[in-house]
């Protein structure tokens, strides 16, 4: 059995089934993932899944500190000697921060760190993955520093998502895993030598065997309602207005288009949630009764959406690659998104699903009324949909990727 520390930022939160779908993955193969966390989810975006509240009960929260937690970080950064003070006091330094606040919050991050390799020399972890570039990042790299335990990081989004010191945070990681050639590319250009040696190509995947249809797909006949789905966190880079706006050009043609949205509010420090927006938007176009704003939902009452659903649709702004899609696509279920970021490493135009322009009513429009006059086109994305995830996302595709590393 190898135990692992496995770190992610406020977990679990609504977006993190393919965490835990990893998780069990590594389970499955010897690999006992020991799970660490910044601190808890705020409430409106705490993962509503069915496994939420083990998951919960299985992670240490380094935030906020505990006196025995401040103890042990400093403890453990005293017993690295001199070597690892003048380590960490160099990374201080070196780091292209603001203020004196917020040196004295990266401090505050070298004492988590410390924090956490006491809990690894305790719990006996052969290596630490972090699935951020953010702070988490830095946790790591200072645990690192004090204890020598190798880490690895997982990038899911562009690195400038992730603020400044992106060459600090990689210079002593083990190996990368990055979840699309797109990212691969920007990391070798930005990171340069301070890149890891090894970055794999591993994007967190989807268990087929989950996601699967319990009846066959049956296009839209003109008969009913024309039934759409989306699921994302409620977010302007989501692009839910113009998926919106779509469903009322879509009603204008004579479909009888209907929209239901799952996702949680996601806007923190905005004047007006999005939530309020979304629905101010749906009012201005009368589409109260078309256009639904489901809120978090479970993993399963996302598939039974997908089951009773003739298409998917994701109109983000930019998506690094979208595990929603990859959900809706092993549903066997037709998807229409936006060609930004990774989507068309995955969706192939025409072929697995139709991809329009972001930020693009219109455009959004009329893909979704192929798929709704075109029974064929429907069938052939679906059944397409399904043998790409099978072939290359299946969940354990990025465990295999971490336990590849775990036993060099």
């Amino acid at each position: 059995m190898i135990r692992l520390g496995y770190l992610v930022p406020e977990f679990p939160g609504q977006t993190h089934a393919f965490f835990w779908r990893e998780i069990q993955s590594l389970a499955g193969m010897g690999v006992e993932c020991e799970l660490i966390s910044t601190r808890v989810p705020p409430s409106k975006v705490m993962s509503s899944h069915a496994w939420s509240q083990e998951v919960a009960a299985r992670t240490t929260y380094l935030w906020p500190p505990t006196v025995g937690g401040i103890l042990s970080g400093v403890g453990a950064i005293i017993r690295s000697g001199p070597a690892g003070w003048w380590r960490v006091g160099a990374t201080l330094a070196r780091s292209k921060t603001g203020g004196f606040k917020t040196k004295v919050r990266l401090f505050g991050l070298a004492v988590a760190g410390g924090h956490v390799a006491a809990i690894a020399r305790r719990r006996q972890w052969r290596h630490l993955h972090v699935h951020s570039c953010g702070d988490a990042a830095f946790v790591a790299l200072f645990a690192q520093l004090v204890s020598g335990i190798p880490y690895s990081l997982t990038l899911h989004g562009p690195l400038a998502d992730y603020g400044p010191n992106q060459p600090m945070k990689w210079s002593r990681a083990a190996f990368g895993v990055v979840i699309t050639d797109k990212l691969l590319k920007e990391v070798r250009t930005v990171l340069g030598a301070s890149a890891p040696p090894e970055i794999d190509i591993a994007p967190m995947g989807v268990n087929v065997n989950l996601f699967r249809r319990k009846g066959l797909y049956r296009p839209w006949n003109g008969i009913g309602p024309f039934r759409i789905f989306s699921t994302g966190r409620l977010n302007p880079a989501k692009g839910q207005g113009d998926l919106i706006r779509a469903v009322a050009l879509l009603r204008g043609q004579g479909i009888d288009a209907r929209l239901e949205i799952a996702g949680a509010d996601d806007a923190p420090g905005s004047d007006q949630p999005t939530r309020d927006k979304l629905n101010e938007l749906i009012h201005e176009l009368n589409l109260q009764d078309y256009a639904t704003l489901l809120g978090a939902v479970s993993e399963q009452e996302v598939r039974e959406k997908l089951e009773a659903s003739h298409v998917f649709a994701l109109a983000s702004l930019c998506e690094p690659l979208g595990v929603a899609i990859m959900e809706a696509m092993s549903m066997e279920l037709p998807v229409v998104a936006t060609r930004a970021g990774g989507v068309p490493e995955m969706v192939s135009d025409g072929v697995e699903g139709i991809l329009v322009e972001p930020q693009n009513p219109a455009d959004i429009a009329r893909a979704l009324e192929r798929v709704a006059r075109d029974e064929n086109l429907a069938g052939r994305l679906a059944c397409a949909g399904r043998k790409k995830i099978i072939g290359s996302y299946q969940s354990d595709r990025s465990a295999q990727a971490l336990l590849r590393h775990l036993k060099q």
